[in-house]
């Protein structure tokens, strides 16, 4: 039986990849998600493209189960938690401050380039914005993917995915990608496209797989 969480040793730290696509880092304490996107299907909505309600509903309950069942006392956003300015519509906003108004717990967020289309984001979701990058440990989250000499770098934007195909059946999942220099996290929004990843010589992909994480 497959784990629910998967341990990975990274510059000597040990991670734990989540299926609710998160990253935990158990000693400092710290849930690192990537690629929120909020707001998306709000944006698609103003441009007369129907979709399907509850997207958001439904990533504020992955998250609050990865914070509960991690226990984590920081949550850091690795760029893009909103899709664009429009999408952020007065009921975006207030549900998500009576989302954050039930959590204690420190939420830093570090600017994708969706994020810049909004200087200022709403008070009462009550942010710590850094603007280009954090670096804590061995590593440095930011949301590009680029390496840095000092530091092994986690990061999000590409949406990775891994397609698996079995007969006429064809899946494509989110996935952890894990390089030698570079991490990248799946994106956290379910309502997301996706880069195709392959595994090359001294990376790994760790594909989601319902409520596992599985080496692939």
């Amino acid at each position: 039986m497959a784990a629910r969480r998967c341990q990975v040793r990274v510059s000597g730290t040990e991670v734990e990849l989540l299926p609710e696509r998160g990253l935990y880092w158990p000693e400092r304490g710290l849930l690192a998600v990537a690629d929120l996107h909020w707001g998306k299907p709000e944006s698609f909505q103003q441009h007369g493209i129907p979709l399907p309600a509850g997207v958001l509903e439904d990533d504020l309950e992955r998250l609050s189960r990865a914070l509960r069942t991690t226990g984590a006392r920081r949550l850091l956003l690795v760029g893009d938690l909103i899709h664009s300015r429009r999408g952020i519509t007065p009921a975006v906003r207030e549900r998500i401050a009576t989302w954050r108004s039930g959590h204690d717990v420190e939420m830093v967020l570090i600017r994708g380039n969706h994020d810049r289309h909004l200087k200022t984001l709403p008070p009462e979701w009550r942010l710590d914005v850094q603007e280009a990058h954090l670096d804590e440990g061995p590593f440095r989250f930011a949301h590009h993917p680029e390496p840095t000499a000092e530091r092994y770098s986690w990061a999000g934007h590409l949406h990775p995915v891994v397609r698996l195909s079995s007969g006429a059946d064809r899946l494509r999942l989110p996935c952890f990608h894990v390089g030698p220099t570079v991490g990248v996290l799946p994106a956290f929004s379910a309502f997301t496209g996706g880069l195709d990843m392959k595994r090359r010589p001294g990376e790994r992909l760790f594909v989601i797989a319902e409520e596992a994480v599985v080496e692939v």
